[in-house]
């Protein structure tokens, strides 16, 4: 694929993400559908800002609306779908599905009263509302968190029933557990999207349509589109730049991969490798500071602390991860002669600073929140109308009426996938309370670790990449947050370090294989191998697999308990530290490392990234020395 035609982008989405994968709809239908979906965005934006009406309601109308939505939108199956189809079986999963959820929010009251005496009419109803969501979940999520969901709900329903041998009152208490009270689908994920999740998604699609991702590619390219191997920077810089806002892995990669990849592979840069770089520079942008995805708004809400705190902790981090990947591509361009882009063929940096008032939305956004002007919620609300004041400035890209509508339209869909997870993390969650498995699953991790806490964090790192395949950022944070950062919490990890261990470790999964969407969806662009291109991403992601564990043991590098000399201290040796672990991997500094000096590097720059006077020093001495005599022997041989 040379091109990226907006065909050739329509068919990767739909292979490789869910969310993209929906019906075809012309005509009437389609019409009908497209103001279902706008209505919803209005209808959930007025209920995030005004509406004082009790969860029970509130949430239950949500969650029914996107069933409806749901399999207006998803088919069956992936592949081919007849026009204008909706067959009579999503008909009626689609009733049975949403009726409870609106039957409940019709008879809150009397059901509340109820307790867990509920009766057989309202257990049934429950079923049919689980059956519904989980298979919702099947087609619109995927199969990981649907098999996790399902294992737990049938220890619920064994467990229970081992308690008491009763097959009525064993489905009336997980139903009610899963249904009716507020620890199932209706716990804090399900509340937190309807309340914050919902209005920044809509925010998302509104910030696309005023052309900031254009904007991001052409500053990328006037930055770096001359230096050694320039396209591929401008890859990491412009997919770091989107990702952070586009909340998704594989469809960044798919959207800005259109372009980058095909620009890499005329440089001269392998298939793999420049798949590798746009996927994992796509998933990088989702711990991108200061929008992460919209997850930093979330983390502030769970971790209660503030969203400048969140945004300030995460930099470090981020910086360690494009910077990694950054030196990768670098070395990369050196080892293989690749040369830049003609400066003349680049966009102008004295234009592109004409049009910075694109970032004003992202500014507003930013300064609200951190200085907790307004709520999050009225926060993203304000930053929509500010995104259309810029659409109608923006002459080359200006907003229109449709444009609005489109973008109301595409919020509420891409809702659809967020709303589903997240009800799966409450199910997860109201599993685990009502069975009492969290103090068994605590014990399982201290006796397979053997209380060693950094087994134990291998252990939590295999849950979270397993429970985040496929997810979206936003409610991939929400089942991080749900079900694996309360078990390193109870083994005495700091709040903020868990929380950041989890979530990065969930979004890391979109590029670990075996199942690397965002890796499979750029090495299909790049026409290369699927798993190397993979095994690469994973690669240039490195410090995203190494620093979770060092701010896991020593939450100096979230700039937790250190003073202004440490910080600097920290950010310098933890940057020459990234460098002296992707030299290493690269395998080439001058001239091609040879294998003892591979390692000698690699340990040098891993004790620099850990806080501490003496690892630094270490460290530092180390790099130096390989550096110093890889320099001197590239001498030689060019002399």
């Amino acid at each position: 694929m040379e091109t990226g035609t907006a065909a050739d982008v329509e068919a990767m989405m739909k292979k490789y993400d869910r969310e993209s994968n929906v019906r075809v709809w012309e005509g009437v239908p389609k019409t009908v559908i497209r103001w279902i979906m706008i209505c919803f965005s209005l209808y959930s934006i007025w209920v995030t800002l005004f509406s004082n009406a009790m969860p029970q309601k509130r949430l239950t109308v949500f969650v029914g609306m996107i069933i409806v939505m749901g399999y207006l939108t998803f088919p069956r199956k992936k592949g081919t779908v007849k026009v204008n189809s909706l067959p009579w079986y999503d008909i009626v999963l689609m009733v049975m599905g949403a009726f409870p959820f609106f039957w409940y929010a019709a008879n809150a009251v009397e059901i509340i009263k109820m307790s867990k005496k509920i009766d057989l009419f309202l257990v049934v109803l429950g079923c049919l509302a689980l059956l519904s969501i989980f298979e919702l979940c099947r087609r619109s999520v995927g199969i990981p968190i649907l098999c996790v969901a399902g294992v737990l709900l049938v220890y619920a329903f064994t467990n229970i029933y081992g308690r008491n041998p009763d097959v009525f009152k064993m489905f009336r208490s997980v139903v009610y557990a899963l249904f009716y009270s507020e620890s199932g689908v209706m716990a804090t994920p399900i509340n937190v999207c309807a309340k914050y999740i919902v209005v920044f998604i809509i925010f998302g699609a509104f910030l696309e349509r005023t052309g900031i991702s254009g904007f991001f590619i052409d500053l990328a390219n006037s930055l770096c589109g001359s230096t050694a191997g320039g396209p591929a920077k401008v890859a990491v810089v412009s997919s770091a730049l989107c990702g952070m806002v586009s909340g998704s892995s594989v469809g960044n990669t798919v959207t800005t991969g259109s372009v980058t990849i095909p620009m890499m592979k005329r440089t001269g840069y392998k298939g793999e490798f420049a798949g590798a770089v746009e996927a994992a520079s796509s998933t990088g942008g989702q711990i991108m500071p200061p929008i992460m995805g919209a997850a930093a708004f979330l983390m502030a809400e769970y971790m209660g602390i503030t969203y400048a705190e969140v945004a300030m902790r995460a930099i470090l981090p981020a910086v360690l991860y494009f910077t990694g990947i950054y030196i990768a591509v670098h070395l990369e361009a050196r080892k293989l002669g690749l040369k830049g882009i003609p400066k003349e063929e680049l966009p102008k940096f004295g234009n592109l600073i004409k049009k910075i008032y694109l970032l004003l939305p992202l500014v507003v956004l930013v300064y609200l929140v951190a200085t907790n002007t307004r709520t999050m919620q009225s926060s993203a609300a304000i930053a929509i109308i500010v995104c259309i004041l810029v659409g109608l400035v923006n002459k080359d890209d200006r907003i229109t009426v449709n444009k609005i509508l489109d973008a109301l339209e595409a919020g509420g869909r891409s809702t659809i996938s967020v709303a589903v997870a997240c009800s799966m993390a409450g199910v997860i969650a109201g599993c685990i309370t009502v069975t009492g498995l969290a103090s068994k699953l605590l014990s399982g991790i201290m006796t397979a670790s053997m209380g060693i806490p950094l087994i134990a964090l291998f252990l939590t790192m295999l849950c979270c990449i397993v429970l985040g395949m496929g997810v979206p950022t936003t409610a991939n944070y929400c089942i991080m947050a749900s079900t694996c950062a309360p078990i390193l919490i109870q083994m005495g990890f700091p709040v903020v370090s868990a929380h950041f261990f989890v979530f990065y470790f969930g979004i890391v999964a979109d590029i670990t294989p075996p199942v690397a969407l965002a890796a499979y969806a750029g090495a299909a662009i790049a026409k290369s191998n699927a798993m190397k291109t993979a095994l690469n991403a994973t690669k240039l992601a490195i410090a995203a697999f190494i620093v979770p564990y060092i701010f896991a043991m020593n939450p100096a590098m979230l700039f937790v308990d250190t003073n202004a000399i440490q910080v600097i201290q920290i950010c310098i040796t933890s940057v020459m530290g990234i460098f002296g672990v992707a030299a290493a991997l690269n395998g080439y500094l001058y001239k091609h490392i040879n294998p003892l000096f591979r390692l000698l590097i690699a340990a040098g720059g891993l004790a620099m990234m850990i806080p501490g006077t003496l690892t630094d020093v270490v460290g530092l001495a180390l790099v130096v020395v390989i550096i110093v005599l890889q320099r001197a022997s590239a001498k030689r041989v060019a002399a």
